[in-house]
């Protein structure tokens, strides 16, 4: 069904007007005509109920843009429309994506010439290998090719859309191991993996990982540490159940935390990374006339003078933090937040510190 009337500003134009029709009659076919519906005009966005006449006057002054699959109007929500936004594209932005990805981890981890570095000369292929090594082993095997002459897609780019698809289709963990199994037969010289734990552990190597810990639906605590073998929030005043059911071990809500402490060890790594975390300590000039760097502000050195033991030692890690919350399904009913916290090794000199290769995400 056609959606460009929906790009539409001028409310009065006969095209929109006609797409409101065409919508309405979709959205209330073979339904009560005195039903109440979603409304997904700009004010209401699919969270009132309204009748359909009601529906039709608030259409007529903006419907959501973004509200491309109408899925709580009778459409599914895997739709085999052409125009589906979230069907994989075919052209290499995807593989450029990955590409930058992964030079942006060898950057934050190896320094600009990672794909040089001399940690690939010791200890190669053997069980003394250092965890450098292994690492930057892994990144050099997740950059090549699918198998010879393929320019669309990297080994990291095709486990990626395999658990994209499995994920957006429901695939069991089954069905995965017997497809991954197949073209791993078919095309042996390819650089397939043989099983979806295969596949899975490879992203995990590379550091894409994270933690899970089981939260109170009230945020109230995190059943961590002491609070781990709860079935109960620790909140006196709240108390609610932390599974959804008495005889489920399905979390109510679950934090993903990302492992902060080899992300900062992989900083010293690299003799040049290594060198540039001390920078704020041995190689920024002091001005106290002039801020470049948060060094350079009164918080700063008023922290290092209430911290000297901290302060004495350029390496320890001074870290900003920024987070912000935002609802990725602002165009649904359901209430859902994301809060990603973003920490900035202020160590770096400020062209490093501010880029995205050292960003820390939580």
């Amino acid at each position: 069904m056609d959606r460009s009337w929906m790009s539409i500003k001028n409310y009065l134009d006969p095209k929109y007007l006609d797409g409101v029709d065409e919508f309405i009659k979709f959205a209330f076919l073979g339904k009560d005509p005195n039903c109440k519906l979603p409304c997904p005009c700009k004010v209401c966005n699919n969270f009132e109920d309204q009748t359909k006449e009601v529906m039709a006057n608030h259409l007529c002054r903006g419907i959501v843009y973004s509200y491309t699959r109408w899925i709580y109007h009778g459409e599914g929500f895997e739709s085999d429309d052409e125009n589906d936004d979230t069907e994989i594209n075919d052209n290499d932005s995807d593989f450029d994506s990955m590409e930058e990805l992964l030079n942006d981890v060898g950057v934050a981890n190896f320094g600009e010439s990672w794909r040089q570095s001399p940690e690939l000369d010791t200890g190669a292929g053997t069980e003394k290998e250092g965890e450098a090594s292994r690492f930057l082993r892994l990144l050099l095997e997740a950059e090549k090719s699918l198998y010879s002459g393929c320019k669309k897609y990297s080994k990291l780019s095709f486990i990626v859309h395999i658990l994209h698809l499995k994920t957006m289709n429901r695939w069991t963990c089954k069905s995965t191991d017997m497809l991954l199994k197949f073209l791993h037969q078919v095309f042996p010289t390819a650089l397939i993996p043989s099983s979806y734990y295969e596949a899975k552990n490879f992203i995990r190597e590379l550091g894409l990982k994270c933690e899970k810990i089981h939260a109170c639906e009230n945020d109230c605590a995190l059943f961590w540490n002491e609070n781990k073998g709860l079935d109960h929030c620790p909140n006196e005043k709240c108390k609610a159940p932390r599974y959804k059911s008495p005889n489920s071990k399905i979390p109510r809500k679950v934090l993903r935390y990302f492992p902060l402490k080899p992300r900062l060890q992989r900083l010293f790594v690299n003799k040049e990374i290594a060198r540039d975390m001390r920078w704020h300590k041995e190689r920024r000039a002091d001005n106290e006339h002039m801020m470049r760097h948060p060094a350079d502000s009164l918080a700063w050195k008023d922290f290092d003078r209430n911290h000297k033991s901290f302060a004495e030692d350029p390496r320890n890690v001074r870290l900003g933090l920024a987070s912000d919350g935002f609802n990725p399904f602002g165009t649904m009913s359901n209430s859902y937040s994301i809060w990603p916290v973003i920490l900035v090794p202020y160590n770096l000199p400020p062209w490093k510190c501010l880029k995205d290769p050292f960003f820390s995400y939580q």
